[in-house]
């Protein structure tokens, strides 16, 4: 605004004789750097309370410093004011077991700093802001950790570090030493055969690692497949239950167990899928949510039909997809034992599209029975506090700016997640995730 707005004008004579003091000037206040309010805005904060209608959010330096109703939030003279009217935000989605690897297209051996880059901002453009990477990361990883500050503008990133999956104790205790180092955030093991084609870990080995992460103050977190597997790990001590029972009915000794260690389930329903779609061509190679951060290439060889015929001969394509609908029932029987559910999807691995695959898991679980607001909260602020990743999963003071503003109200249909608008991490925009 131009100076001469803010200059005293002369004033009329009469005034003049009739004032006893000066009169002084308004003026301007003082720009905030870095300080923001969103404002005008519906705003749902990852705690389960209700939604806020004309919602305030204040933002300084990448941290959140208000958040309420726009009577109850005093906005500092010099901050910068976005109106939001007409718009919901949300938190940035919580993945509590993904993985940002080494895969590039369809092929391994990437792991680069570019290539971890370029998957976190992905992941950051579908509205998926922190990412618990479990397993196969390196020293590249950490160090992106390690980076997150107020100038971030793409995913957060924990990790796991090595798959502990065999060997015998004196060998997982130096996988574990190994991912100590780098630092790891927490532990990963895997307990499983994949469907009888290897062998599993042993009991022993598994006390192993479970006393290990125990010393070191490290969650373990656990890959199972089957009933008895998951209860054997959550008696050794596991710290999450990473993936869904596939392959019989949850029981009541399962949930008891969950309810007494406190231990959070992670389903996991769009792995499964995975292992199976790929035998014909998906539907979603024609939906643009999907289509706007494909790679071509990929799409035309995942559906060479060479490739198509072998997935629909695999066995193991098979097994995964019989045990779906197990993994689906045993979700809805989890979450009405009020068993703390964590979001998340084992995708990276090639074929597990990451960001996208993350909003056809909040589809399935909708599928599985559960609310918009459950699934809401297992992505937000249980997910984080299943693996205690501070600073994340709510919109609360003194915690990060990480938030999704979206065109429509997810509570309303978890389907609306997709209407982003934009993604903001540490008060940032993420390039690309503006609406088109």
């Amino acid at each position: 605004m131009p100076d001469r707005l803010f200059r005293c004008r002369p004033l009329l004579p009469a005034l003049l004789a009739a004032a006893l003091t000066p009169v002084a000037c308004a003026q301007p206040p003082e720009p905030l750097p870095g300080v923001t309010a969103f404002t005008g805005v519906a705003l749902w904060d990852g705690t389960g309370a209700g939604l806020i209608e004309d919602a305030v959010l204040l933002v300084d330096r990448g941290m959140i410093t208000a958040v309420g109703r726009a009577s109850d939030v005093e906005i500092p003279a010099g901050a910068a004011r976005e109106d939001l009217t007409g718009k919901t935000i949300v938190p940035g989605l919580v993945n509590a077991h993904g993985h940002v690897s080494d895969v590039l297209g369809l092929e391994g051996g990437h792991y680069t700093r570019e290539n971890l880059l370029r998957q976190l901002a992905l992941y950051a453009r579908y509205g998926i802001t922190s990412i618990a990477s479990l397993g196969g990361d390196g020293a590249e990883a950490a160090a992106l950790r390690d980076e997150q500050d107020e100038t971030l503008d793409r995913a957060r990133i924990w990790i796991a570090g090595e798959v502990i999956s065999s060997g015998t104790p004196e060998e997982a205790e130096a996988s574990v030493e190994r991912s100590l180092a780098l630092p790891a955030d927490f532990l990963k093991m895997r307990v499983d055969t994949n469907l009888g084609a290897n062998e599993r870990v042993s009991s022993e080995t598994i006390q192993r690692v479970m006393e290990l992460g125990e010393e070191a103050g490290k969650r373990v977190t656990t890959h199972i497949f089957y009933l008895d597997d998951a209860k054997e790990v959550l008696r050794a001590g596991s710290g999450l239950i990473a993936h869904s029972v596939r392959d019989q009915p949850v029981d009541q000794e399962f949930l008891d167990l969950m309810a007494e260690t406190g231990v959070c389930y992670v389903p996991t329903l769009v792995r499964e899928i995975s292992t199976f779609v790929y035998g014909d061509i998906p539907e979603f190679f024609d939906d643009p949510f999907f289509l706007k951060d494909a790679d071509p290439a990929v799409i035309e060889e995942l559906g060479d039909p060479e490739r198509m015929a072998a997935v629909a001969a695999s066995p193991a394509a098979q097994g995964y997809r019989e045990a779906y609908p197990t993994a689906m029932a045993n979700l809805k029987v989890v979450a009405d034992a009020r068993i703390p559910i964590a979001f998340g999807t084992d995708t990276g691995p090639a074929g597990r599209f990451q960001g996208y695959f993350e909003h056809i898991e909040t589809a399935e679980m909708a599928e599985a029975g559960l609310t918009a607001e459950q699934i809401l909260r297992s992505a937000t602020g249980d997910a984080a506090a299943c693996l205690d990743l501070e600073g994340v999963g709510t919109l609360e003071p003194g915690k990060w700016a990480d938030f999704i503003v979206l065109d429509e109200n997810p509570l309303e249909d978890i389907a609306a997640l997709r209407s982003i608008s934009r993604v903001v991490i540490a008060g940032n925009p993420v390039p690309g995730s503006e609406a088109n």
